[in-house]
């Protein structure tokens, strides 16, 4: 008892370091994960799934792919897919069946596998890991219609896999002939109505539950994820192995529901999904058998080499027929499809059946499908970064501006930089801003730019910096704790709320922390937020030989805020405390301008008609 709880409190420390360590080298997790079940389990032999789980495994694996494939179709919503339908469409539909048959085939020759089982190894691997893509996606930085064409694949794929490979098992077990066929077609048609039913069904009627308020708020997490299990095992009492297709169809049916709150249910699932992910990755690699593996010899390489240059090409290149994508988009397409837990779970399940059921060769499916799972993503996360930059399909270098904050102030500073053809992204959490926001024309986020949803759907392809301009001081620091890692110490600012010389030093918040303070030691965002109020003028003016940097602090004074500088060669810099600038001929200053006192006009006015120094731009 006290060893298995050891173990497993060991398994759920290891997962989380490994996911950790992913999340620092921008690598995918599942490496790390497959790494420690590998030591742990085959090499060390510390740790025996089989011997700690027993006849629970299976139902563990089951119901933990369950909430993976419910928690990923929450987030599949029809209207974010508009205008790549076709290409998603073909990729789930004609490209399964090209990569299924080629898989099927390769293994039937070079492994020398029986029919059956080489038909369900080949439905095994045809689908891809969407949680080995996201981390991926976020290295490589292709461009967005490549990026979504990916994501959506991932995601819509695992279920219609899932559904492929039941279908293939259940051909398998009904002996031959008509009698299989007929049986298959059967059981196709049983699954595809109860999924439809039961999960229609269900998700409409837990949508209404919450929008509704008939379940309490604080037990909408774990009364989702009761229903997601009861769904799932009446599923399968129904109809054997339809449990998957129904908690995808109830998944699909509540994220696209109207004013259904799912913020709070979405975070939870993803939580729990990347544990369960995490614990399943450490298992199954745990229980494979290197002796196994060994046995394959170079064929398994081979299977591994058929999936990634011919199988994956082959199917984007029938996918993408007549898209109009370029032929650098397809090579990147065509080399991106790296497998993931779906394929490791299916495989540990239906191996485990078919061997209870007689057939021995399949305890080489296992094995092989980590092999390829292995292969793809080490492979492929180490090279396509460079073929995205090589074939061109890349994003440019992140030069955008993620703004903490849509308050006048961060209104203000997004103008300039939207000006100077940057982009710039507006998070806020006070809807009023964000509508004033929308209204000028900014891109925004509406919500907390450090939470788990903001991790998911925060679209920060070209993005390079952050400015945290925020009244609230609390969230200026945490984001630039929260997005230092993410775009780098030095690419980091963040505006004073309150002066720094009114605060002791034990009262300051240290600078590696706070990121670069923008505009000087004295501007706070009390300060720009009154000035805005007093109609202060934003102005650019360039320098030249004639008029340099001096005479324009001659000229303005104490009057002028400088928030940017443009070079010559279009480089937006900020004025940050501490960093002495040098503009020079060329440049552009931007600057916040204090109207002057009435009574400074006042004494202007007779000397208007005389010429004071040129002030240019």
């Amino acid at each position: 008892m006290h060893n298995t709880v050891a173990i497993l409190a060991s398994i759920s420390t290891a997962a989380i370091v490994c996911q950790w360590i992913a999340w620092r080298v921008r690598l995918p997790a599942i490496l790390f994960l497959l790494l420690t079940g590998i030591i742990a389990g085959p090499i060390a032999g510390l740790f025996d799934p089989q011997e700690v789980f027993g006849h629970i495994l299976l139902p563990f694996v089951s119901l933990s792919v369950a909430v993976i494939l419910f928690e990923g179709s929450l987030s599949l919503k029809f209207e974010e897919i508009a205008g790549l339908q076709k290409v998603v469409r073909n990729l789930v539909t004609t490209g399964v069946l090209t990569t299924w048959f080629i898989t099927a085939i390769g293994v039937y020759y070079i492994l020398d596998f029986s029919v059956e089982i080489a038909l369900l190894f080949g439905a095994i691997t045809v689908v891809t890991g969407p949680t080995v893509i996201t981390p991926m996606l976020r290295t490589i930085r292709p461009k967005e219609n490549l990026a979504n064409i990916l994501r959506w694949e991932g995601i819509v794929i695992d279920p219609i896999g899932a559904l492929l490979v039941v279908l293939v098992y259940e051909f398998i077990i009904s002996s031959t002939g008509a009698q299989a066929v007929t049986h298959t077609i059967l059981t196709f048609g049983k699954i595809i109505i109860i999924g439809l039913v039961l999960g229609l069904a269900a998700g409409q009627g837990l949508g209404m539950a919450i929008r509704d308020h008939w379940l309490p708020e604080f037990l909408h997490n774990v009364g989702v994820l009761s229903i997601v299990f009861a769904m799932y095992a009446l599923s399968d009492v129904l109809q054997p192995e339809s449990g998957l297709m129904t908690v995808t169809i109830m998944g699909i049916r509540l994220a696209n529901m109207k004013k259904v709150p799912l913020e709070g249910i979405a975070d939870f699932k993803e939580s729990l999904s990347v544990f369960l992910i995490s614990m399943l990755f450490i298992i199954l690699a745990a229980d494979l058998e290197f002796e196994k593996l060994r046995l394959l010899g170079p064929g398994a390489f081979l299977v591994f080499l058929l999936i990634q240059f011919i199988a994956r090409p082959v199917k984007i290149a029938v996918a993408t027929f007549g898209s109009g994508l370029t032929w650098r988009e397809k090579a990147l397409l065509g080399w991106i499809a790296p497998r993931g837990i779906v394929a490791a779970a299916v495989s540990a399940l239906f191996a485990i059946r078919l061997q209870e059921a007689g057939y021995a060769e399949a305890e080489s499916i296992v094995p092989l499908t980590f092999a390829v799972i292995i292969g793809t993503v080490a492979l492929q996360s180490s090279t396509a970064g460079y073929l995205a930059k090589l074939l061109g399909v890349a994003e440019p270098i992140p030069k955008g501006y993620l703004i903490i904050g849509a308050n006048p102030v961060a209104r203000m500073v997004a103008k300039i930089i939207t000006k100077n053809d940057y982009r710039a992204l507006l998070a806020d959490t006070n809807w009023e801003n964000i509508k004033e926001a929308r209204m000028e024309g900014f891109q925004t986020y509406f919500g907390n730019p450090i939470s788990d949803h903001a991790e998911r759907y925060l679209n920060l392809v070209g993005i390079g910096k952050m400015l945290a301009l925020s009244p609230n001081p609390d969230l200026n620091i945490i984001a630039s704790i929260h997005f230092r890692h993410e775009f780098g110490r030095k690419k980091v600012f963040s505006l004073l709320v309150t002066p720094e010389k009114d605060s002791t030093d034990k009262h300051l918040v240290s600078s590696d922390l706070r990121g670069y303070v923008i505009f000087g030691s004295n501007v706070t965002y009390a300060k720009l937020a009154s000035l805005i109020a007093k109609d202060a003028e934003v102005k650019s003016t360039k320098l030249t030989e004639s008029f340099t940097y001096g005479d324009y602090i001659e000229q303005y004074g104490a009057r002028a805020i400088t928030l940017f500088a443009l070079t010559p060669k279009g480089k937006l810099e900020i004025f940050v405390e501490g960093y002495k600038m040098k503009p020079a001929d060329g440049w552009t200053i931007i600057s916040l301008i204090e109207p002057e006192p009435e009574s400074a006009q006042n004494i202007s006015k007779p000397q208007k008609n005389t010429s004071p120094k040129p002030l240019p731009g």
